[in-house]
């Protein structure tokens, strides 16, 4: 199989026709040129057929003969959660490199096995944490670095998402809860601990209506996440350091047109720091093309599926205990 199509670009599947595939993955990939979408599945041909008018590609009736094209490269996964590990597992075994919706995994165990497999395969495995790749994040990095607010003591991480009319859940909490997470690694680094988590209740609304976890980096900083699926809506993380304090909003579903504004408040006064436009989807998808078509080391990725495996049975066995 070749590593890419006439047009030098990955010639990706995508198995599945959710919604953040339709809404914001699949048009993204379309201004990528280092991508191709050449397959589109379904378990209902009628979905693909849709998909594959409005995004290019052959529509196909099931997971299964996506994976058996020779004109697929790559597939791109955005089934829930519970699908994840088996679908991408068949996909490794047909030899195609994978880039999967977070999370990755609903075990440490399943993310170990699939992890194994790839490194084994020689393959790319990769989790779509696409906001990791908005210039944004990186600025705010640079600030902070810089002693915008001196030393920081604190960092704090909400994602809240609203039911949809007629009390239906647009994610579940596992969805929701991977990007505090994810943010708090991003900020405070690797060995971070749980000082503790807790999980809200089951509600008429899903066995897992909401939770919050508290973390300790080794610098001793704290990092305090709370995250729900019948809230109302917020997306966003903020730093106190030993000077001031800054906070962005919107800072994980953020639009492409959206201009970032970061809030700072030091020595009493606040101001605001416009960030610049980026476009982050698009740009996982060049990422990850990129490091396939270039033969980079796919290990950074892996390990970075595994460690936020790690981190979240912590802090779920920490909820549970």
């Amino acid at each position: 199989m070749s590593a890419a199509g006439a047009n030098g670009a990955v010639r990706i599947g995508v198995l599945g026709c959710a919604d953040i595939a339709e809404r914001r993955m699949l048009p993204s990939m379309l201004r990528q040129p280092l991508v191709e979408v050449t397959a589109v599945a379904s378990r209902r041909i009628e979905r693909a057929q849709d998909f594959a008018a409005k995004f290019g590609g052959a529509a196909v009736a099931g997971y299964e003969r996506l994976l058996e094209r020779e004109d697929v490269d790559a597939v791109y996964i955005p089934l829930p959660p519970e699908l994840h590990v088996e679908w991408t597992l068949r996909a490794l075994a047909a030899g195609k490199h994978v880039l999967c919706e977070k999370p990755f995994a609903t075990s440490l165990a399943d993310a170990e096995k699939a992890v194994s497999f790839a490194r084994e395969s020689g393959l790319l495995l990769m989790e779509s944490f696409m906001f990791l790749h908005h210039s944004q994040h990186a600025r705010v990095r640079e600030l902070v670095a810089e002693g915008l607010i001196g030393e920081v003591q604190l960092f704090t991480s909400e994602f809240g998402i609203p039911l949809r009319p007629g009390g239906e859940r647009a994610s579940t909490l596992p969805e929701v809860a991977a990007y505090p997470i994810r943010a708090a690694r991003l900020f405070l680094g690797e060995g971070l601990r749980v000082a503790g988590a807790q999980v809200r209740p089951a509600s008429p609304y899903g066995p897992q209506p909401a939770g919050s976890a508290l973390l300790t980096a080794p610098s001793g900083v704290a990092a305090h996440l709370t995250y729900g699926v019948e809230h109302g809506y917020r997306s966003g993380y903020g730093l106190w350091g030993s000077e001031g304090r800054l906070r962005l909003e919107r800072a994980f579903s953020t639009p492409d047109e959206f201009t970032p504004v970061l809030q700072v408040e030091r020595g009493g006064v606040t101001s605001e720091i416009p960030l610049a436009r980026d476009h982050h989807f698009t740009n996982i998808a060049g990422v990850f093309a990129r490091a396939v078509l270039e033969g980079e080391d796919f290990a950074p990725h892996t390990e970075a599926v595994l460690a936020h495996a790690r981190l979240v049975d912590e802090i779920e066995r920490a909820a549970q205990a």
